[in-house]
């Protein structure tokens, strides 16, 4: 296997495969990449909450590859890629146990899919709480002035979620805001590569569910990683039919992925 040390030649190693373009996090520091044939892997950590090995190409090459890298980067690197290549890479790599599959979803800026535009900031929407009182969306979808109020919305909402306020690769925040001033929905800009922005923390108050207000906020997110980095990508749970539906009206289509371990 031979080591990689640009992002042009990654590119070029891969095809642009964006799940291998988005790991390398524009090579931070600590991400190595290697190619072998057709197959390449990029092995980054910390990345969306664990230590990750991408992996594109053929399952045979591949499968020498990861062994050779995971003997020289160590056991808590995770295999991820396309979930047919995983679950081959489990049958091939001594010791290597499948773990979860999930979903990859990706938007370029050039998709043809027209969605449906999220209502312009500042746009004032009276829906029903569960009390049957008006709840007003007053304030958002914008970027949020720091992170007041996340952490206490995701502790609510979403205590699984792997983008939190100060967590590593978590660098801004959008909302939807009540009149008062309450958080009612979020999503963040989080572990974007420079080619590839990545939304996650997706998350809205039970008493705002069901009012659009996710595909508000996700829709803001969505144009702003677009126009930064020209193509947008998040994961989903692949049971998690709602939120995919969600995404697929914002022009992102899907694809199953998986993950392994030693």
């Amino acid at each position: 296997m031979r080591e990689i040390l640009t992002s042009a030649d990654l590119i070029q190693a891969s095809g642009g495969d964006p799940q291998i373009v988005w790991a390398a996090q524009g090579f931070a520091p600590g991400v190595r990449a290697w190619y072998d044939g057709d197959a390449v892997a990029v092995a980054s950590p910390g990345l969306s909450r664990r230590d990750r090995l991408a992996v594109a190409g053929p399952v045979s090459t591949v499968a020498r590859l990861a062994a050779g890298i995971l003997a020289e980067v160590g056991p808590t690197f995770r295999p991820f890629g396309a979930e047919d290549l995983v679950r081959g890479l489990v049958e091939r790599v001594p010791g290597l146990k499948f773990g979860a599959a999930f979903g990859w979803m990706e938007r370029r800026t050039s998709a043809t899919h027209q969605a449906r535009p999220a209502a312009p900031p500042h746009a004032r929407q009276r829906t029903q709480d569960g009390s049957g009182g008006d709840l007003v969306s007053g304030g958002g979808p914008t970027w949020l002035d720091g992170d007041a109020g996340v952490e206490e919305l995701l502790t609510e909402a979403s205590p699984s979620s792997y983008a939190w306020p100060g967590r590593g690769g978590v660098r801004r925040w959008a909302g939807v805001t009540g009149d008062g001033g309450e958080l009612l929905s979020i999503a963040a800009d989080a572990w974007s590569a420079p080619e590839v922005g990545f939304l996650a923390g997706v998350a809205t108050l039970p008493v705002a569910r069901g009012k659009g207000l996710s595909r508000q906020v996700c829709g803001f997110v969505t144009a702003e990683l677009l126009k930064r980095h020209g193509r947008v990508a998040l994961m989903v749970d692949g049971i998690n039919a709602p939120a995919i539906g969600l995404y697929r009206t914002l022009g992102y289509t899907y694809r199953n992925v998986a993950a392994a371990h030693l």
